[in-house]
């Protein structure tokens, strides 16, 4: 009987709770934070995979995962509902002899061995799930292999002066690494990884077990198994990378990032047709923009009621601008209701909100007060203000 294989199979980290995210993410894992109209943040690693040949992806959860594992359900809307392979949730579980939370990037992978041994793959492609970005994983596999390495560490530059947020990988002219530095305070060089590994699946499993014997391991992958395999003098390559990718782990990053996709020439395309960002997308109708709403350099969704004036803004499904309403330079979720006179500025606001009549969200951004953030299912009060840089969490009735 001839063994069912994969070349390469995914595994996606998609169980932190996004604590910088603060309102947006008290009841939900990050990677299901809304984005862009008609997205999730997870949509985006999902999307590059299909759309990279890679078919078989296990999601790793473990904060609120309920509204994450009913989003991608069956795996349908990114053509993952395979009979082999496919898209599966990954929880942490009880075994017979010992069961725990995920400790670390790593021992995540760790505990999900088996899942990825059922595959008997040569290749395992490790992905962050909160990162907004389009990417051919095929491209990078093909260069891990060219390179005989035993670890492909996908990077970019970004600007030195904020090199010490990152993994810094330093490297010779064809591309290996000589020395990996995590978040160093004085870096050597401006190539940050990106949390995107190819590991030669053997090598992977090999350290993980070693990591796992480890009792003062962090059991995270930047920490300790990378700078484990490198002082090994394991194959270690970095895979250079140009387009656009933007960590949304801030409310900053989250709303800038929301704030590309706008314009005739966007900083970030999510309608490139050759390169298509799949999404579970609500059932609603078409967008209503009334003869009374002014509608300025902005991204409507399906089922949105605008009366009012939106400018510079990303709205998603089912939002209702009432007449008299303003919105500017913010990030409206699904289903939130903008009513007469209010005014929403510089703010995101999260999904089933209510801002009654005449309430007042956020101050313009040259006032430098910071963005506004209101969480789901809340109410502000008819008249009540929140000021810019004010996160609310609970209905809210003005100070």
């Amino acid at each position: 009987m001839i063994q069912r294989k994969k070349e390469c199979v995914a595994m996606l980290l998609a169980g932190g709770q996004g604590s910088r995210l603060y309102a947006l993410t008290n009841n939900i894992a990050k990677p299901a934070v809304a984005f862009g109209a008609k997205y999730r943040i997870i949509d985006f690693p999902l999307s590059n995979c299909i759309n990279s040949g890679i078919d078989t992806v296990g999601v790793l959860t473990q904060y609120e995962p309920l509204e994450l594992n009913e989003y991608i359900g069956n795996g349908q809307p990114w053509d993952l509902d395979r009979s082999f392979g496919g898209v599966h949730i990954l929880s942490p579980y009880q075994a017979k002899k010992k069961s725990s939370w995920y400790e670390g990037t790593a021992n995540a992978i760790y505990q999900n061995m088996h899942f990825m041994q059922k595959y008997n793959p040569d290749y395992v492609l490790i992905l962050s799930g909160d990162h907004i970005y389009k990417m051919d994983y095929a491209k990078m596999l093909r260069a891990h292999k060219e390179t005989g390495a035993d670890c492909t560490i996908a990077a970019i530059e970004v600007p030195m002066k904020e090199a010490s947020r990152f993994g810094i990988l330093n490297t010779y002219p064809d591309g290996s690494i000589y020395e990996f530095e995590e978040k160093p305070k004085q870096p050597k060089s401006n190539l940050a990884s990106m949390g995107i590994y190819i590991f030669t699946a053997k090598k992977l499993f090999q350290y993980l077990e070693a990591d796992e014997k480890k009792p003062d391991s962090s059991k995270d992958f930047g920490k300790d198994v990378l700078p484990a395999m490198l002082n090994a003098g394991e194959k270690m390559f970095s895979y250079r990378f140009k387009g656009y990718w933007k960590d949304v782990g801030t409310i900053a990053s989250l709303w800038e990032s929301n704030m590309d996709l706008l314009g005739s020439d966007p900083a970030f395309d999510v309608a490139d047709a050759d390169w298509k960002i799949h999404s579970r997308n609500p059932l609603a109708p078409p967008e209503y923009i009334a003869d009374t709403a002014s509608v300025n350099n902005s991204m409507i969704a399906l089922g949105c009621e605008i009366d009012g004036t939106v400018e510079n803004s990303v709205l998603a499904a089912n939002v209702v601008v009432e007449k008299g309403a303003l919105v500017k330079d913010s990030v409206i979720m699904a289903g939130t209701v903008i009513r007469r006179g209010a005014k929403v500025v510089y703010a995101i606001i999260d999904e089933n909100v209510t801002v009654e009549e005449n309430a007042a969200i956020g101050q313009d951004k040259k006032e430098n007060a910071g963005i506004a953030v209101l969480g789901r299912d809340i109410r502000v009060k008819s008249g009540a203000s929140v000021a810019g840089g004010k996160i609310i969490d609970k209905d809210y009735e003005g100070e």
